[in-house]
């Protein structure tokens, strides 16, 4: 497919997310974390993968998605930002699939609230949507980033 584009697959909740295969590192199991204190509550703590501090983001948090079943773990799937990695933490990790550009829609607008911000558009496959993910926006702080959501003021 000279026209398409590829995408690194995951699970949240009862959705397929996407990110571009050329934004990730690497995908990896469940690693411990260490707390951040007071760090905002989609900051689940840092990583050390192989001797590089990682942060931890929870994408159930930053999308304000039920929280995982106790005992479930998360997955990581380690993008390269601008400042360096950072950890998306998801339910489980799918395949890379390739799509057609032409088969590219904007973001439904039954998707609503944070969801919306950080989806850039969808792609119809056989079975279900996947919803591309805009890293960028998806690792930034909301403006309220205080424990819980609130506001440190």
């Amino acid at each position: 497919m000279s026209d398409g584009r590829r995408f690194a697959t995951f699970r949240l909740d009862s959705m397929l997310f996407g990110v571009e295969v050329r934004e990730v590192q690497e995908v990896i199991r469940y690693q411990e974390m260490t707390r951040v204190p007071l760090a905002p509550v989609m900051i689940q703590g840092l990583i050390n993968l192989r001797g590089q501090i990682v942060t931890a983001i929870d994408l159930r948090q930053r999308l304000e998605l039920p929280q995982r079943e106790p005992g479930a773990l998360p997955m990581n799937v380690v993008i390269r930002g601008d400042d360096g990695a950072v950890s998306l933490l998801v339910d489980e990790i799918g395949d890379v699939v390739e799509v057609e550009n032409e088969a590219f829609e904007k973001t439904p607008e039954i998707l609503k609230g944070v969801a919306r911000e950080v989806v850039t558009g969808i792609y119809k496959l056989k079975d279900c949507l996947l919803l591309i993910l805009d890293t960028d926006r998806a690792i930034q702080l909301p403006t309220s980033f205080g424990r819980g959501g609130v506001s440190p003021t």
